[in-house]
């Protein structure tokens, strides 16, 4: 495939940059269908005559199809979406790339793709549905997932396809509520992803920052210290990558203790710490489920995170454990490899 890739550059260069194009427009198509003309060329950021000789393109393909409300992609246009992201990936040399970061990071797998979170959320979808087909293929039968909060993860959920092939699945939050959004609650989350493998799931009804004489008392609760239990005993998890300034305002902290935070180095937050960029601790948490003990157990870890901006919390949480699987996009690899 390079060396083809390679000889179209050389005949004609332009049809890389034509083919990312549409590319482009097939997955923004995809991700906002039912959608007009108009939306189109705005998402696209050029004129309407533009966006319209691009859509008659695709339409004469029979890759789209166009309705009263708006614009779909056809089955043939799904499958081409597909074929193309192994073509862009590639194209821009992803592949080594991933195996750059696998070495630098000392991780056991790099999965990176096309784009930049903090710039694009289609790359933040590509990347949770990603993820979810990455999960969906290392999951066996009578397994407990855990899986954390964010609008990553629920990403992640809303990405997984509807397949129920295997058996005794049961999807756990590996940590309390965070935040004010009840759609990146990780119960919500938890409750999304079980439904689509088929699976049961169990709730954890805290929030993740109870004080700590508060959850001595609700441990004791059977139904709670049943999920306690459950969570020490999870076999895949999936968790966002934060970052320390980011999480410690979703924890309500005053700013004086963020600042204190950030003086000593905070760059990620995870399980309960505040870390640095090298992995050591450099601040605590109260936190509810996963602790960082019951996280070195876990055999099967994918870190998810993108962004240029989440690029130093992901170099410290991945130094937190070698056999972790990241997950991220092109903006952050590429702005992790200018860092280590």
């Amino acid at each position: 495939m390079n060396r083809l890739i390679e000889t179209e550059k050389k005949i004609v260069p332009e049809i890389l940059e034509i083919m990312g194009k549409r590319y482009e427009i097939l997955k923004i198509i995809f991700y906002h269908q039912p959608i007009g003309r108009r939306a189109l060329a705005n998402e696209l950021k050029v004129g309407e005559r533009v966006a319209r000789t691009e859509v008659n393109i695709l339409k004469e393909q029979g890759l789209i199809k166009i309705e009263s409300m708006g614009m779909y992609l056809t089955e043939e246009g799904k499958q081409l979406l597909d074929d193309l992201k192994g073509v862009i990936y590639e194209m821009k040399g992803l592949d080594n790339l991933e195996r750059k970061l696998e070495k630098a990071l000392k991780i056991k797998k790099a999965i990176i793709v096309s784009g930049n979170c903090d710039e694009d959320e289609l790359a933040l979808k590509d990347m949770g549905k990603t993820t979810a087909m990455y999960l969906r293929n290392i999951i066996n039968d009578n397994q407990i997932i855990g899986i954390t909060g964010g609008s990553t993860m629920a990403y992640v959920a809303e990405g997984m396809p509807d397949e129920k092939k295997k058996e005794g699945i049961v999807v756990i939050p590996a940590r309390g509520g965070l935040g004010e959004r009840v759609e990146t609650q990780a119960n919500i989350i938890a409750a999304k992803l079980a439904y689509k493998l088929g699976g049961s799931y169990k709730l954890l009804h805290m929030p993740d920052n109870i004080k700590q004489d508060d959850l001595k008392v609700m441990i004791k609760n059977p139904e709670i210290k049943e999920i306690i239990d459950m969570i020490k005993k999870i076999d895949i998890l999936v968790f966002g990558m934060g970052r320390a300034d980011v999480m410690a305002r979703r924890r309500n902290l005053k700013e004086e203790t963020i600042n204190e935070l950030l003086s000593r180095g905070a760059v990620a937050e995870a399980f309960g710490h505040y870390f640095d960029m090298k992995g050591n601790i450099v601040g605590e948490a109260t936190t509810v489920g996963l602790s960082l003990a019951d996280f070195n157990g876990i055999e099967n870890v994918i870190g998810v995170g993108g962004g240029e901006g989440k690029a130093e919390a992901i170099i410290s949480i991945c130094s937190l454990k070698s056999n972790l699987v990241l997950i991220t996009d092109e903006g952050a690899g590429r702005r992790i490899l200018n860092l280590v």
